[in-house]
């Protein structure tokens, strides 16, 4: 277990640094030889530091950007091959006491309807899930000490991982829920979480602290180094993000690197995701009185940077994002998108009415999971629905280890293939079956290892002939 010394957020998250970093950048987006030479290091697929980063985003350059665009997909490509991990959110609770400015769940909000589950609403949710062909959810719900304590986030963990339907189990849930202190992260160690997430929504303490005006939120040490106590009780992959629209991409993108560079100094190991969320449509928000919002043309060239900075790390997109984007940034980066969401509470179950909005936000992809994983395989990615890796004890450095050494290819891809199959007999369709058949049989061949491949077109044999599930490496 890690032990943290105590600090301030200021001194990992350093103003002056990211002002200095951002003139830097500006000075030297248009030299050519500093240019030049940071490509030569990216091109080793070792990373990135946050300044370095930052002279490529302010690049005005349309050669270097291609030569960006080349590098992310080449990396993603090295690193995470063409799969496609896939998962769904699932809203407990919108009771919440802070005030945050972007967010329908504050405090002040009469509009939207307050909801929280039971432990049997919850089954029928993880039913409804596991019907579609789920197998790792991510578990949202508002910062609420009466209504949503941890020893509720607990038992709703204990409830997910007990329901098996037919064949339909949860194998991972990771959890995002509010900062909390070292006893109740060790709880969610001690519970079989997966990843824990939370976004920093900013990294510009001036600008946190007026869009958190009320509630505990607003403490920004205490939220930026939760990430610090995190790991410090043993959880070992954690996922960060921001949400992109509240500050400047330049500020946040700096600050986003230098929070990796921090947890990879101070516990060798860096962040296991990075979400890439931008501010969307909810029930009392309007994004255009947010004066930040990006284009899509700059989204993706901070993907494509991301995935070039920190090479080792999935990134994450949900459906906040349309379709067009979505595939867009697949090819620069993206390892893990959601399918299927319900960002309401109890969506999965009942088609909500209107006037019951409890919706977090609008969705902009509306497809179903079957019509995701279609569209996937139909261009050239593999849906994974693998865990295997949390439940053979891969995680944190003895992840990135074998990620780094490139081993980790002799697990993940027979894994995806594997769990395509178990999905394609239990939920597909015919059209699906057919696309699985196809990408399943090719992808096998593809496998460098002779033994691996053997062991995995035996496994995905026995799956059919024989009815077994949950092969894993």
């Amino acid at each position: 277990m890690y032990k943290v010394d105590s600090r301030v957020a200021e001194e990992f998250i350093n103003h002056d640094e990211i002002m200095d970093t951002i003139a830097f950048a500006e000075e030297n987006k248009n030299n050519r030889e500093v240019l030049e030479k940071i490509l030569e290091k990216a091109k080793k697929e070792k990373g990135l530091s946050h300044r370095e980063a930052a002279v490529l985003l302010l690049s005005e350059d349309d050669a270097i950007q291609d030569e960006i665009y080349k590098l992310a997909k080449k990396i993603k490509e090295d690193h995470y091959g063409n799969r496609i991990v896939l998962f769904a959110p699932l809203y407990l609770s919108n009771y919440c006491i802070n005030g945050c400015t972007y967010c329908p769940y504050h405090s002040k909000n009469k509009n939207i309807r307050r909801k929280k589950l039971t432990q049997e609403e919850i089954r029928k949710e993880v039913i409804a899930l596991q019907d579609m062909g789920h197998k790792r959810l991510a578990i949202e719900l508002g910062e609420d000490p009466v209504n949503n304590p941890i020893e509720y986030v607990l038992d709703s963990i204990k409830t997910i991982y007990s329901i098996k339907h037919k064949n339909g189990q949860i194998r991972r849930v990771n959890v995002n829920i509010a900062a909390t202190t070292v006893e109740n992260y060790k709880k969610l160690k001690d519970a079989g979480i997966g990843t824990y997430i939370l976004f920093q929504e900013t990294y510009n303490k001036k600008s946190y602290e007026e869009l958190h005006p009320t509630g505990p939120k607003h403490n920004y040490d205490y939220h930026t180094e939760a990430m610090d106590r995190a790991m410090e009780a043993g959880i070992d992959d954690v996922g960060m993000g921001v949400l992109f629209g509240l500050e400047t991409y330049k500020y946040e993108l700096v600050g986003l690197l230098m929070h990796a560079e921090h947890l990879e100094a101070t516990f060798g190991v860096g962040p296991h995701t990075i979400s890439v969320p931008r501010i969307q449509p909810a029930d009392d928000i309007d994004p255009h009185e947010f004066k930040n919002q990006l284009s899509d043309d700059i989204f993706e060239k901070i993907v494509a940077l991301i995935r070039v900075s920190v090479p080792y790390t999935g990134m994450i997109i949900s459906t906040r994002e349309s379709k067009r984007v979505r595939e867009r940034v697949l090819q620069l980066g993206v390892s893990q998108i959601s399918g299927g969401s319900k960002t309401s509470v109890g969506g999965y179950v009942e088609e909500e009415k209107e006037e019951d909005n409890s919706q977090q936000f609008d969705v902009s992809d509306n497809r179903t999971l079957e019509e995701v994983i279609d569209w996937l395989i139909e261009l050239g990615y593999i849906p994974s629905f693998c865990t295997a890796c949390y439940r053979e004890g891969r995680t944190g450095d003895r992840f990135m280890k074998l990620c780094k050494s490139g081993q980790i290819l002799n697990c993940c891809q027979p894994n995806a293939l594997m769990t395509l199959k178990e999905y394609m007999l239990d939920y597909g369709n015919e059209r699906t079956k057919g696309l699985s058949e196809k990408l399943i049989e090719e992808e096998l061949k593809k496998i460098p290892n002779e033994v691996v491949k053997k062991r995995a077109t035996e496994y995905i044999n026995e799956m059919e002939t024989v009815g077994k599930r949950d092969f894993r490496f």
